[in-house]
C-alpha cells in the first residue's frame, strides 16, 4: 500500500502557563532508540490539520510488539522500512488510536466535530501516544457507538493481523483445522475468534495459566505448552498460525497435513527472518507451504473487524490499562511477554 506523506507530532518543545496552554498537549517523544527509558512524557505543540486531515483526540490507543520494535530500532528492517537510520523519524510513537474528531481540514466531508473514529497510523507518522493527532480522513474509520474506546483502539494492528494472517496468507477455509500458536497474546486472541467466525476447528497453545481464557474466547481444543509438543504430538493441522515462534518451521512440519500451510506472525527475530527468506524454500518439496506475514494497513479489514467487534463476534481481551505518562510501563510490559490479549493506554484527560 502507498504510503502518505506522514505529518509527525512535532518535536519542539512548547511553554505552557499554569492553566494550560490551548495550542499545547502532552505527548511521549523519543529522539534515540533504546529502552523504555529513551520516551519522555512531555508537553508538545498541538498539530493543526491540513485541507484533508481530521484533528483526532485520542481517547485511548493501545500497545502491541510492533511499538517495542520501533523504540528500539531492532530488527534493523525497521529503521530501513520506517524510515530513521540512527534516529526515529517520527517523534511520537503509538500506531492504534480511537478518539474523537475535534476539527476537519477545509477537503474533509466524511467526517465532522464530534464523530467517534479509529484508525491505525502506521502509514501516517505514528503518534498515537498522545492527547491528539493529525490523520487523513480516508485512513479513519467509523467507531459504532455501542463500542467502548478502549475496546475500539484494541484492533486496529493486531486483529487486522490477525485476519489477514487467516484469510490470506493462511487461505483458511470453512471446516479446516487450524493451531493457533501464543494464542492468548494480542494476535493471538483475535485469531481466535477471527478463526471461529470464518468457521474452522481451533485449537488454541499457551501456558498453564492462559488456558481457561483461551478456552473463553471460542478455542474447541487448548494445549499447555509445557505439557505438550505439539511437534510431535501426532496430530496434523491445516494451518499453523505462529505468534510465538517457539519451534522451528522443519519441527511444524510434522505437525501439518501434506497440503498444509504455516504462517509465522511472530515471534524471535531471527526465526521471523528465517520464515520469510527459506519459507519458499523449505515449501518446494512438497505442497506444504511456510512463510512470514507482514501486516497491510487496510481501511476496509478495520472497517470488516469493526463490524465484528459491533456484532459481538469479537471480544478484544485487556489484560492492562495504563495512562498516558505510563507509557514507557506498558511498553515494558509488552515486550517482557507478561500480557494476556491486550494493553490500552488512556488519556487522564479525555476519559
Amino acid at each position: 500500500m502507498a504510503r502518505t506523506e506522514p505529518r509527525p507530532t512535532p518535536p519542539s518543545r512548547s511553554p505552557v502557563t499554569p492553566d494550560g496552554d490551548a495550542a499545547s498537549m502532552h505527548a511521549v517523544i523519543q529522539s534515540e532508540y533504546g529502552g523504555p527509558e529513551v520516551l519522555e512524557y512531555t508537553d508538545v505543540e498541538r498539530p493543526t490539520p491540513a485541507d484533508d486531515e481530521a484533528l483526532v483526540l485520542i481517547v485511548a490507543a493501545s500497545v502491541g510488539a510492533g511499538d517495542w520494535h520501533l523504540m528500539r530500532g531492532t530488527p534493523f528492517l525497521v529503521r530501513l522500512v520506517y524510515g530513521g537510520y540512527r534516529r526515529p523519524k517520527f517523534p511520537t510513537p503509538g500506531v492504534d488510536i480511537a478518539g474523537r474528531v475535534e476539527s476537519v481540514g477545509r477537503n474533509v466531508t466524511a467526517f465532522q466535530p464530534g464523530d467517534e473514529v479509529i484508525a491505525d497510523l502506521s502509514e501516517h507518522g505514528f503518534g498515537g501516544f498522545a492527547e491528539y493527532v493529525c490523520v487523513p480522513a480516508t485512513a479513519l474509520v467509523s467507531k459504532p457507538a455501542t463500542v467502548p474506546f478502549e475496546a475500539a483502539a484494541a484492533v486496529p494492528t493486531s486483529a487486522v493481523a490477525a485476519l489477514q494472517a487467516l484469510r490470506d496468507a493462511g487461505r483458511l477455509q470453512a471446516g479446516e483445522h487450524v493451531l493457533i500458536n501464543g494464542a492468548s497474546g494480542g494476535v493471538g486472541t483475535f485469531a481466535v475468534q477471527i478463526a471461529k467466525h470464518l468457521g474452522a476447528e481451533v485449537t488454541g497453545v499457551c501456558s498453564t495459566a492462559k488456558m481457561e481464557l483461551v478456552r473463553s474466547i471460542g478455542a474447541d481444543h487448548v494445549i499447555d505448552y509445557t505439557e505438550t509438543d505439539v511437534t510431535t504430538a501426532g496430530v496434523e493441522y491445516d494451518l499453523i498460525l505462529d505468534t510465538a515462534g517457539s519451534h522451528s518451521m522443519s519441527a511444524y512440519r510434522r505437525a501439518l497435513t501434506p497440503t498444509g500451510r504455516y504462517v509465522m506472525v511472530g515471534g524471535p527475530t531471527g526465526r521471523f527472518l528465517r520464515a520469510l527468506i527459506l519459507g519458499p524454500v523449505l515449501s518446494m518439496p512438497s505442497n506444504r507451504k511456510f512463510g512470514g506475514f507482514n501486516l497491510t494497513a487496510d481501511r476496509e479489514d478495520l472497517a470488516f473487524v469493526t463490524e465484528l467487534l459491533e456484532s459481538g463476534d469479537l471480544t478484544p481481551i485487556i489484560d492492562r490499562r495504563y495512562e498516558l505518562r505510563e507509557v514507557p510501563e506498558a511498553i515494558r510490559y509488552v515486550e517482557d511477554g507478561r500480557a494476556k490479549g491486550k494493553v490500552v493506554i488512556t488519556s487522564e484527560e479525555t476519559i
